[in-house]
C-alpha cells in the first residue's frame, strides 16, 4: 500500500503469510470464504485448505484436479460446500461423516449451503451451472433436487442469507423467498456490453433484508420490504426497493459493508506512459458513503498485490468477517488482509507525520486501550522534536506535563538543554516541590544566569525556595561578582534575599537599608528583627517615615517610646512625625513629651498645633502661651487665653489683632457670657463694619435694641437696612416657631387626655374569683341579696369599702394602698360599686 497524502488512511494492510505463502508459491488462489473461526481457501489445482487467521494450514482436502470455483460454509462452520470446474459438487461435515457427492456434466460455478445447515430440518444447498438447483434432504436421507431457475445463461454468483437467496445470471440479479418459494424481484444488469464471465457480479448481504449488488461500475443497495395486505392480490408478500444507486470510476471486483459505508474492491486499467498501451494497474480498495444517487469517497488505497499486472477483474475477490471488520483481498498470487485502524495505528500515523501534540493527546485519551505505545515515549519524542525544531521554550514547557515526577528523566533533559546552551529556557519549568531534583541541577542553572543575566538570576532566587540549592555556594558566587561590580543593586538585593534564606537577617537588613528597599519593613516584621534596628531608627525614618512610624508604634513592647524619642533627638523633624502619630493614636501615652511637642508643632507643623492644644490634657498652658505669644500665633493665643479663663483678653486680641468680627461673635457665642457681649458691643460701637456684623448675628443671643440704642445718630452703617430686615425676620421666625410649638403641644396634650379618659371610662369585670386586697376575702358576698360596697382602682386592685382607711379632711381623694401609698399614681382614680 502506498499513501503519500496528508489524509490518514482508514484501513491498514498486511499479507496473509505462513501457510498461504507456501500454497501460492506452487498453486494459485481461486476463491476463499471466511468464517469467524477459520478461513477456507480454494486453488486452481483443486485443493481446499482450512487456515487459521494467521494463515497457518490446519487441514487440506483434495477435491478435484481442476479449479475450485466456490466454497460455502454454514453459520456454525461445521459444514462445507465445494464446487469445481469439472462439475463436481461436495457438501460434507468438517467434524462428522455426513457427506454428499455429485458430478454434473458442466462446470458448476457456485454452491451455497443453508446458513442453518447444521439443523436437521434445514439440510438444503443450491448449486449453479446452467441451472439453479435446490437440493433438499428428504426421506431415508435422500437428496431431492428441484430447479429454481434456468434459461438465462450460467449462474455466476449466489448468496444465501436467512430465508432469502440472491443469485446472478447473464441477465441480472434475482431474489427468492424460501418461505413462500416465490421470486420477489429481478434487478437487470445495467451494462450488457461487458462479458459476464470476465466482469462477474458481486453480491453481499449487509443484513437479513439488505442486499448490495456490484456489477461492472454500477452499485445498487436493495432493501427487501413487506408488502401491505391490501396490495397483495397475486403479488409476492415481499418486494425490493433500491435505496441507493451510483456508478464508480472503475470495475467492481468485490463489495462489503462497513457500518453505514461500503468497502469496494476495484479493478483498474491505465495507459502505460512509455508504450501508451492499456495495462492492468494495482487494484484499489475504496471506502464510500452511499447517497441516494451518488456516493462520497471516504478513503481510497491502491494495493500492491503480487502479479497484479497479469490479473483480470474476475481474478479478484473480496471477503469479510462481520464480527471483526476484517477484509480479505484475494488474488491468484496473494491474499491481503485489510482491517480498520485502531488507536495505535492512528498514533503511528500521527508520529510519522510529526504531529506529536495530537499523538500525545490521542494516547492520553486512549491510554487504557492502546497496546503498542506509551504516553511517556511519545512525550519524549515530542520534546526531542521540539528541541530539534528550535522551539526550546515550548519543549521546556512540555517537560512539566510529560516528565511529571520522574527525577531521572528531568535531570537527563536538563543536561540535554545544557549541551545545546538552553538552560535558561527550562529554568522556569523546573520542579520545585514533589519532585525536587539534585541541588547540583538548580545550582547549574543559577550559575548560567549569574554569568549572563543578573535580573533573571534575581527572579529565580525570588521564586525558588532556598532549600533547593546550596545557599553557601550561591552566596559566594554572588560575592565574587560583587567584587567586580560592588554597586550593582540587583546583585545586592539578591544577596540580601540569600542572606534571608540563610537566616542571616542582620546582614540582609543592612543591605536593604543601604538600598532603601521596600521589603525592609516586611523583613523586620517577618523575622522579628526589632532588636537589630534599635540603632537604625533614623535610617528607617529617612527611608519611609510613615511606614517606620507605623511599625514602631505597632511594636511599642519591643522598642519603647522613650528609646525612639532618644534615637531621634538630633532629628527633631522626625521626632515630631513620630510623636504626632503617637498622639493621634493615644492622647495619653506620650504625655511626658507634650511640653516638647508644643515647640515641635510650632516649628514644623503649625496647622496641627491648635488641634493638639485642644485635645491635650497634659500640655502646660503657661508654656504653650509663652511660645505662641513669642511666635505671634494669634489663634492659638486666643484659645489658650480663653482656656485659662482670660476671655476678655482673648476677645480683645481677636478684635485688635485679627479684626474679625465674625470670629469675635463666634467666640462670644461659645463663651455665652453677658459681659463679653457687653465688651464686644462697646468695642464695636464706633466701628460701622463691626456694627453690621453684630446686627446680623446678635439677634439670637442679645436683645438687638441694646445695640441699636447705642448707635450714634448720623453714623453711616453699611447694609443697615438689610441688617434690620434680618433682625425682624429672625424675630418673626422665633414667634412663628413658638406658635408652632404651642399648637403641637396643645394638640398632643388633648390627644393624650382623650386617650386617658377613654381608658378610665372602660368597665372592670368583678366576679367571684376576685378578692379584697386588704382582708383577702372574696370581693363579692356569698349572699347576693345583701347590699355591699366595693371600690375598684384603675390599677385593677379591689377593696371592700369598709376595708379602706377613711380619707383625711384635707383631700378626699383615695389611693390604692398597694400601688400608691403616698404619691398619686396609677391607682389614684377609683370606681365605686354599690348595691
Amino acid at each position: 500500500q502506498e499513501d503519500e497524502s496528508e489524509e490518514e488512511p482508514k484501513l491498514k494492510y498486511e499479507r496473509l503469510s505462513n501457510g498461504v505463502t507456501e500454497i501460492l508459491q506452487k498453486d494459485a488462489a481461486s476463491c476463499m470464504t471466511v468464517h469467524e473461526k477459520f478461513l477456507a481457501l480454494g486453488t486452481h489445482y483443486g485443493k481446499v485448505y482450512l487456515l487459521d487467521v494467521q494463515g497457518n494450514i490446519t487441514q487440506k482436502f483434495d477435491v478435484s484436479p481442476v479449479k475450485i470455483n466456490q466454497i460455502s460454509l454454514d453459520e456454525s462452520g461445521e459444514h462445507m460446500g465445494v464446487c469445481s470446474e469439472d462439475g463436481k459438487v461436495q457438501v460434507f461435515g468438517l467434524y462428522s461423516a455426513e457427506e454428499f457427492h455429485e458430478t454434473f456434466d458442466c462446470p458448476i460455478k457456485i454452491v451455497a449451503v443453508h446458513p442453518q445447515f447444521v439443523r436437521s430440518h434445514f439440510k438444503q444447498f443450491v448449486t449453479g451451472g446452467k441451472k439453479l438447483l435446490l437440493y433438499e434432504r428428504g426421506w431415508m436421507n435422500r437428496w431431492k433436487p428441484s430447479v429454481l431457475h434456468e434459461g438465462e445463461g450460467n449462474i455466476r454468483n449466489v448468496k444465501w442469507r436467512g430465508h432469502l437467496i440472491a443469485w446472478a445470471n447473464n441477465m441480472g440479479v434475482k431474489i427468492l423467498d424460501m418461505i413462500s418459494k416465490q421470486r420477489i424481484t429481478n434487478v437487470p444488469r445495467d451494462d450488457i456490453s461487458l462479458r459476464p464471465d470476465m466482469y462477474p457480479c458481486s453480491l453481499c448481504w449487509k443484513d437479513n433484508l439488505t442486499l448490495i449488488i456490484g456489477w461492472g461500475n454500477s452499485v445498487k443497495v436493495c432493501s427487501v420490504k413487506e408488502r401491505h395486505a391490501n396490495e397483495m392480490r397475486d403479488l409476492p408478500s415481499r418486494y425490493v426497493e433500491i435505496v441507493f444507486q451510483f456508478d464508480t470510476e472503475f470495475y467492481i471486483s468485490g463489495l462489503a459493508p462497513l457500518c453505514d459505508q461500503l468497502v469496494i474492491l476495484s479493478y483498474v486499467k491505465e495507459i502505460a506512459e512509455k508504450t501508451e498501451v492499456e495495462c492492468c494497474a494495482r487494484p484499489r480498495l475504496d471506502i464510500v458513503q452511499p447517497l441516494p444517487e451518488s456516493c462520497e469517497e471516504i478513503s481510497s488505497d491502491a494495493l500492491t498485490v503480487r502479479g497484479f499486472q497479469e490479473n483480470e477483474c474476475r481474478d479478484y475477490h473480496l471477503e469479510y468477517s462481520e464480527g471483526e471488520s476484517l477484509f480479505y483481498i484475494i488474488s491468484p498470487r496473494d491474499v491481503v488482509v485489510a482491517k480498520e485502524r485502531d488507536q495505535d495505528d492512528h498514533i503511528d500515523w500521527l508520529l510519522e507525520k510529526k504531529k506529536y501534540e495530537e499523538a500525545l493527546m490521542a494516547a492520553e485519551i486512549s491510554q487504557k486501550t492502546i497496546k503498542k505505545h506509551k504516553i511517556l515515549d511519545i512525550g519524549l519524542a515530542y520534546i526531542n522534536h521540539l528541541v530539534e525544531s528550535g522551539e526550546y521554550d515550548l519543549a521546556a514547557r512540555k517537560c512539566q506535563k510529560i516528565l511529571g515526577k520522574n527525577t531521572d528523566l528531568w535531570e537527563f533533559e536538563v543536561y540535554k538543554f545544557k549541551e545545546i546552551g538552553q538552560l535558561k529556557a527550562i529554568s522556569r519549568y523546573l520542579p520545585r516541590r514533589d519532585p525536587i531534583l539534585k541541588p547540583l541541577i538548580y545550582e547549574m542553572v543559577l550559575h548560567e544566569f549569574l554569568e549572563s543575566d543578573y535580573k533573571g538570576f534575581a527572579t529565580l532566587i525570588k521564586e525558588w525556595p532556598g532549600d533547593l540549592y546550596n545557599n553557601t555556594i550561591i552566596v559566594q558566587a554572588v560575592m565574587d561578582h560583587l567584587k567586580k561590580d560592588p554597586q550593582n543593586r540587583t546583585l545586592l538585593r539578591t544577596l540580601a534575599e540569600l542572606y534571608t534564606y540563610d537566616q542571616r537577617y542582620g546582614k540582609a537588613l543592612e543591605i536593604y537599608l543601604t538600598l532603601r528597599h521596600k521589603d525592609v519593613f516586611q523583613l523586620i516584621h517577618k523575622h522579628n528583627l526589632f532588636s537589630s534596628i534599635r540603632d537604625k531608627i533614623v535610617l528607617l525614618m529617612d527611608f519611609d517615615s510613615e511606614k517606620a512610624v507605623d511599625m514602631l508604634l505597632d511594636n511599642e513592647d519591643k522598642i519603647s517610646i522613650d528609646r525612639v524619642v532618644e534615637e531621634l533627638e538630633n532629628r527633631p523633624e522626625l521626632q515630631h512625625v513620630y510623636l504626632h502619630k503617637l498622639f493621634k493614636r493615644d492622647h495619653h501615652k506620650g504625655q511626658r513629651y507634650h511640653e516638647k511637642q508644643i515647640s515641635l508643632y510650632a516649628e514644623y507643623d503649625r496647622p496641627n498645633l491648635l488641634p493638639f492644644l485642644r485635645d491635650s490634657t497634659h500640655c502646660p498652658l503657661e508654656k504653650a502661651l509663652e511660645i505662641c505669644q513669642q511666635r505671634n500665633f494669634v489663634e492659638e493665643t486666643v484659645y489658650l487665653l480663653s482656656r485659662m479663663g482670660n476671655s476678655r483678653s482673648a476677645l480683645k486680641m481677636i478684635m485688635e489683632e485679627l479684626q474679625d468680627v465674625d470670629k469675635a461673635i463666634e467666640f462670644a457665642k461659645e463663651q455665652d457670657d453677658g459681659e463679653l457681649w457687653e465688651d464686644l458691643i462697646l468695642y464695636s460701637i464706633d466701628k460701622p463694619p463691626f456694627i453690621t456684623g453684630l446686627l446680623n448675628n446678635i439677634g439670637t443671643h442679645v436683645d438687638p435694641i441694646l445695640l441699636i440704642h447705642r448707635i450714634k445718630e448720623g453714623m453711616e452703617i453699611p447694609n443697615l437696612r438689610d441688617s434690620l430686615v434680618k433682625i425682624l425676620q429672625d424675630y418673626n421666625l422665633q414667634i412663628l416657631l413658638r406658635e408652632g410649638c404651642k399648637k403641637i403641644l396643645v394638640a398632643d396634650s388633648l390627644s393624650l387626655l382623650k386617650k386617658m379618659h377613654r381608658t378610665q371610662m372602660k368597665g372592670v369585670l368583678v366576679d367571684e374569683e376576685n378578692i379584697c386586697e386588704s382582708c383577702l376575702s372574696p370581693i363579692l358576698p356569698s349572699d347576693a341579696s345583701k347590699s355591699f360596697n366595693v371600690v375598684v382602682f384603675h390599677c385593677r386592685h379591689m377593696f371592700h369599702k369598709e376595708c379602706l382607711p377613711v380619707p383625711n379632711t384635707v383631700s378626699s381623694v383615695q389611693f390604692c394602698n398597694i400601688c400608691s401609698a403616698k404619691h398619686r399614681g396609677p391607682g389614684s382614680a377609683i370606681l365605686e360599686m354599690k348595691k
